[in-house]
């Protein structure tokens, strides 16, 4: 090799090492053949931290984490790329301030011209912020497809919910009526006792159902959580017996939330008895609440501001991952047969979102549940409980023929309407029984025939119905007959409080007494 060509090389190599000395996207050095490093370029000083004469000389399992090391992880890459010729793996790596970073590296083996082994090419490229865009897109795929599954399970229940709903008031008004026959055994009594005992059952499985699908008619109204826990405290104590230790903990200044005073207690009700389910041989349930401002939801479904935020926590069993990840859905359960319906922390879940709220589980196994709520100030704009009071209450079946009286003063003929003939005929039966008079219509448009042909008093009408539904009769009525006083009944959530065509709130499945309180409210 002549002298120019001795030259050549050499400009050569200098390019080549100026080269990768430019590159400060990428670690490139090189190992010798027991893993010490022996170069050093400044995308790597970049990357790791270290300068060249803090490095050169050193073996590179310093780069590894303490786990890594632990398994032999360095040297057992330095073996497979020796043999195969490369390696290329992902990992968490350590810089020199101890700080790690997740790494993409190709290990390279490295002969010479005459095929001896000499060492090898590494080379690194921080790949942590793609890694966590990854996750993140994962992340988000994942809960579209949970929310896309609830939602999907959700209408289903929904609607089921509704169907069944109309079931349920067909068998409990016929049933209602029955007791009310002159002559009926003390045997048949019972039987029919027994019948709406299994049929109140129902309505409150409907109930949770429609608290999963986020359609049950909520009452917002301004609530002091630290009083509706301390007010509970009897009821705690009756349900989950004397193996249950209660602890309540709130700040004096906790501001009161918006939320359905009601279903909120439901809710601690329910997440109480789960807790006392996971403490078979006793324990203690902590309950705590304090304010928090929420600037990153986090997956929660908040919108930004100030929350309380309750904390139910037990030390009981415990959720393995599995488990936790179903935990929300409906009908899904660990207890035995008979013991549950599964529907508990769904409705749970169900009722918090549809206040404006969150709820999550964390969990380990062993080591007990954490549920935690959050749920919105209420601020002075909020409803007050006063605004749900023309709802129809329940009225206890002695205060029937009372509320039939009163009401029969100033009702004189009643419009039913509603697509479910056993709805419909249940409905018009226990008006004509307590002296209205009464008639029926299946549709919105045949209830407006009727109400051109015959003067009515009151308008009974369902909400979700084909063609014309309760909500647009009530403003046709409005319009038309303002005297007329509407009804509106409906198992669900989707409609207004307030609404100026509609008069009175009917919550279904009604009974004999709630019908009448209605008509009172006329």
């Amino acid at each position: 090799m002549n002298r120019d060509n001795i030259d050549e090389l050499r400009r050569s190599h200098e390019q080549f090492r100026l080269l990768v000395q430019g590159v400060a996207d990428y670690a490139i050095y090189m190992l010798d053949p027991e893993g010490n490093v022996s170069s050093w370029n400044s995308g790597a000083e970049r990357i790791k931290g270290y300068r060249p004469d803090d490095i050169i000389g050193s073996h590179y399992s310093m780069f590894y984490t303490p786990e890594d090391v632990a398994t032999r992880e360095p040297w057992k890459n330095l073996v497979a790329a020796k043999e195969r010729g490369r390696l290329e793996t992902e990992g968490w790596r350590v810089r020199k301030d101890g700080t790690r970073f997740w790494a993409h590296v190709i290990l390279d083996r490295i002969d010479d011209d005459n095929g001896q082994f000499i060492g090898f090419a590494k080379v690194t490229r921080d790949v942590t912020e793609k890694r966590n865009a990854a996750l993140a897109l994962e992340q988000a795929r994942n809960a579209l497809f949970q929310s896309q599954k609830l939602e999907a399970i959700g209408q289903l229940t929904g609607g089921v919910a509704h169907d069944f709903n109309n079931l349920l008031m067909a068998i409990h008004g016929n049933l209602e009526l029955l007791t009310q026959v002159d002559g009926l055994p003390s045997r048949g009594r019972t039987l029919v006792g027994n019948a709406l005992n299994g049929v109140r059952r129902g309505v409150a499985l409907v109930q949770r159902m429609l608290a999963f699908a986020r359609r049950q008619q909520l009452h917002l109204a301004p609530v002091k959580v630290a009083d509706l826990v301390y007010g509970m405290s009897d009821l705690m104590r009756t349900s989950l017996g004397p193996g249950i230790t209660v602890e309540a903990s709130f700040p004096l200044s906790l501001p009161p939330v918006l939320a359905d005073v009601n279903q909120l207690e439901l809710c601690l009700l329910n997440l109480a008895v789960n807790a006392r389910d996971a403490m078979p041989e006793g324990g203690t349930l902590q309950i705590s609440g304090r304010t928090e401002e929420v600037l990153d939801p986090d997956g929660l479904g908040l919108s930004p501001g100030d929350y309380v935020r309750l904390s139910l926590v037990d030390n009981g069993e415990g959720m393995d991952a599995a488990t936790l990840e179903r935990a929300t859905e409906p009908f899904f359960t660990t207890k035995g047969v008979g013991k549950g319906t599964g529907l508990g922390l769904s409705m749970v879940h169900g009722i918090v979102q549809q206040c404006g709220g969150a709820m999550k589980l964390s969990s380990s196994r062993p080591g007990g549940t954490t549920v935690d709520i959050w749920l919105p100030l209420a601020h002075a704009a909020a409803p007050s409980a006063e605004l749900s009071a023309k709802t129809a209450s329940a009225t206890e079946p002695r205060e029937a023929a009372a509320s039939a009286e009163r009401a029969a003063e100033t009702v004189t003929s009643v419009l039913v309407v509603d697509d479910d003939p056993l709805v419909l005929s249940t409905t018009v039966e226990m008006l004509c029984f307590e002296g209205f008079d009464a008639i029926g219509a299946s549709s919105a448009k045949q209830a407006l025939k009727v109400l051109g042909e015959s003067p009515v008093s009151v308008l009974v009408t369902d909400h979700a119905m084909p063609g014309m539904t309760g909500m647009e009769l009530a403003a046709h009525v409005a319009e038309a007959y303002p005297d007329i006083h509407v009804v509106l009944a409906s198992g669900y959530a989707e409609l207004p409080d307030q609404t100026p065509a509609v008069h009175t709130r009917l919550q279904k499945p009604y009974g004999r007494a709630d019908l009448l309180a209605a008509l009172r409210a006329s």
